[in-house]
């Protein structure tokens, strides 16, 4: 993981649009500038997650006071490590913010 990230381009899943190829190519707006909404995705409506980290005011699940939940790995099924990218891109975060 790189070590000063942009975490204004952090999604809440914990992904980076900053090299995203769909992104660069215009073929995607980004989650975070669509509050979530993602045309490739319309069928299922908004982002839970997105939609969830909002609602518990955080920028990534990482940050928030709940973290790890239940719902955790079920949501980001496609990263069989998410609880351990979340806690590091966590320290990460707390870190550039001191």
């Amino acid at each position: 993981m790189e070590q000063n990230i942009d975490f204004s381009a952090v999604t809440a899943c914990g992904e980076s649009c900053v090299k995203c190829k769909k992104k660069t190519e215009g073929l995607c707006k980004g989650c975070i500038e669509t509050d979530g909404y993602i045309p490739e995705w319309a069928e299922s409506g908004r982002c839970k997650v997105h939609a969830c980290t909002r609602m518990h005011g955080v920028r990534f699940c990482g940050l928030c006071a709940e973290f790890p939940c239940a719902q955790l790995t079920e949501v980001i099924h496609w990263n069989p490590d998410i609880t351990d990218h979340m806690k590091k891109l966590a320290q990460m975060y707390r870190k550039q913010s001191e």
